[in-house]
Parts: C-alpha cells; structure tokens; sequence
C-alpha cells in the first residue's frame, strides 16, 4: 500500500486509518504533517495504540459502516486489511466516499475468496469467513461513486509443520472467526487431516480509488465556448 502511494500526487491535511488495529505508523511517515485519525471497533486495539504513539493522532471507536466523521472530513481514507471483518464491504465503502474530500482518495488492502482455502477444505466453510472478490469489490467502488478505481491482487502461501500450528499462527494474528453462523464445536480431528505440511494461501487485494468532484444538481455542466476574432 504504501508503495502504491509513490505513483499519485497527494498532500492531506487529515488521513483516515479506518479499521487501524494495532496502530502502525504507516501512513503517518509519509504524510507527517497530515492529522491522523486512528478509528477502529475495538477499544482495546486503540489503548494499545495510544500507549505505543505520541505523534499528532486522535483516536475514535466506532464501526467503518456508520463513521461519526462530518461529510468531506478528510484526504486520504486508508485501510489496511480491515474491510473482510465488515458485513456489508458497500455499505463501508459508501462512508468512506461520503467522509472524503473532493478528490480525495480511498487506498484499502483486503482479502480475498481464495484466502485459508485450504482451511476450508479441511476444516468445513462454516469456519472460514466467505471474502469478497476482487471484481465484486471493483463494482462496489463504483456503486459507492468513486471514480477511476484501480484493483490488482496477490497470492501469498505459508507452509506450517503442522496444522495446530496454522491455527495458533491465525489466532496470535488476531484473525478469529467471526461468522454468525459459525459452528461452536471444536474441529480437531477435521484439523488433523490437513495435508502435511500444511498450507495457507492468502489472496490478498488492494484497490483505490478517487473521490468524484461534486456534480451540479441538474447534472448540466457549464463550458466556456470562445469565438475566435478574424
């Protein structure tokens, strides 16, 4: 992600980490001067990080698809593997689109349906969270009013010595099993028959996309025509 901000030209006065977790300091680092605001859903997640940063940072609990943020509040929305834990990722998206500026810019990494299929294989769908595809993600770029999205992905694999080992890796991670209809029953013997040594494919997406310019309520759009004088 932070790569992907070498190629766009961007100057925020206030930065969005939506869904910050832990709180890291990207992209703080680039953007120094800009204000940041850390927002995540779990308080613990922004204790840890107030005790771990001093920089010019506010820090705001709340759930990605209902933003306590004033419409054009802020440049940059970015978030970093946060949008796969959100029900409904459109929703999200929309009040990202609503919080930015006029072109600001929205940069996100998530994962995607091809992530801990393995585990899914092995331990049931139930267990494993059903993330969205990319190209679903890009048309709800779209469908939120961004413009000029840009989508790409890539496939990481991890190679375990055992299965419990995956499990311990996932949990230590903090990625839990948050699913509704996720089976409370203990899964060790389906565990077990992973292949070994086990594998872990992560699909992970990245996108970002620019905040429209608003548009006149007629939709009409005024153009300057100018007679040229012999």
């Amino acid at each position: 992600m932070q790569e992907r901000l070498d190629y766009v030209k961007l100057a925020p006065r206030r930065i969005l980490d939506a869904g910050c977790g832990p709180v890291r300091r990207a992209p703080h680092k680039r953007y120094p001067q800009a204000e940041m605001l850390a927002l995540d859903f779990s308080v613990g997640m922004l204790v840890a990080g107030r005790k771990r940063f001093f920089e010019k940072r506010k820090f705001v609990c709340a759930d990605l698809a209902r933003l306590p943020l004033a419409a054009g509040a802020v440049d940059l929305v970015w978030s970093n593997m946060a949008l796969h834990w959100v029900r409904e990722p459109l929703a999200a998206l929309r009040e990202f689109a609503r919080v930015l500026a006029p072109e600001g810019l929205l940069t996100f990494s998530t994962l995607g349906p091809d992530t801990l299929k393995e585990l899914r294989a092995a331990a049931g769908s139930a267990r494993v969270h059903a993330f969205a595809d990319m190209h679903d993600l890009g048309d709800m770029l779209v469908a939120a009013g961004f413009s000029a999205p840009v989508m790409d992905m890539e496939m990481l694999t991890l190679t375990y010595a055992a299965g419990t080992s995956l499990v311990d890796d996932l949990r230590a991670s903090g990625q839990r099993n948050a699913r509704a209809d996720r089976a409370r029953g203990l899964a060790s013997r389906r565990l077990r028959a992973l292949a070994s040594p086990p594998r872990a494919s992560f699909e992970v997406v990245y996108g970002h996309a620019w905040k429209g310019a608003p548009r006149s309520e007629t939709g009409e759009k005024t153009v300057r025509v100018f007679k040229r004088v012999p």
